[in-house]
């Protein structure tokens, strides 16, 4: 198979409300590392996280104290997919197409089996935790295409980015381990239920108007 030719570096907008401040942090831990940890080993550290975070939650139907698996899988999550690409940027030995391709993979695995991991508790609906998966994966093609036709890769949403989603759901798993199942709101559907619908609906809105905002802008660069 024969590889494109090297293209010129996608800008990353990322505008969520942390990102300065975890910058800094990265930066400073990404100094304290030792040789041996590589991107490609944070990257597989993020995976492991991912499967804790799966297991946890479904295992919760069980006992409730395996929501404490999934916490602490969120903290290896957050530690190996926020330092993969940060350490390869510091050392300055990125690999652009296939630290791109990699961790984009990674990522689309890891949001599904937090989400399948969620479905399987007995606090969030399957079908509910489906919604918001393809809600990622539509924002997620939107992301993906932009880089492709404007050569800018959105990281973040309504102020809001990977790190932000992760400690609203570190939250909503703290809440699940203090209150337990909550009573049925209607129709069978909890509160749980309703708060991942409404991260679903608002992830699908915000594809439609991106997708709307982007096709006037190529439509306007584009005009005959």
């Amino acid at each position: 198979m024969e590889l494109s030719p090297e293209r010129k570096p996608l800008s990353r907008v990322q505008q969520n409300v942390l990102a300065r401040s975890e910058r800094r942090l990265l930066t400073w831990i990404c100094g304290k590392l030792p040789l041996w940890v590589t991107p490609d080993k944070l990257t597989t550290t993020g995976m492991i996280g991912a499967v804790m975070i799966f297991f946890g939650y479904a295992l919760s139907s069980f006992a409730v104290d395996w929501l404490y698996l999934a916490l602490a899988g969120y903290a290896v999550q957050w530690f190996g997919d926020s330092l993969d690409g940060s350490l390869a940027r510091y050392r300055h030995i990125e690999r652009p197409s296939y630290g791109y391709f990699i961790d984009h993979s990674c990522d689309g695995a890891a949001v599904l089996l937090i989400m399948a991991g969620m479905g399987l508790s007995p606090y969030v609906a399957m079908t509910i935790a489906m919604l918001a998966l393809a809600g990622y994966l539509l924002l997620a093609i939107h992301a993906f295409l932009s880089a492709r036709v404007i050569g800018e890769l959105k990281l973040s949403y309504l102020a809001a980015g990977p790190t932000e989603i992760r400690l609203l759901l570190i939250t909503l798993t703290v809440i699940m381990l203090i209150n337990g199942k909550v009573s049925n709101l209607f129709d069978g559907y909890s509160g749980y239920d309703v708060f991942i619908g409404a991260c679903a609906a608002v992830l699908m809105a915000l594809f439609v108007v991106q997708t709307a905002i982007t096709g006037r802008q190529l439509a306007l660069l584009e005009r005959r």
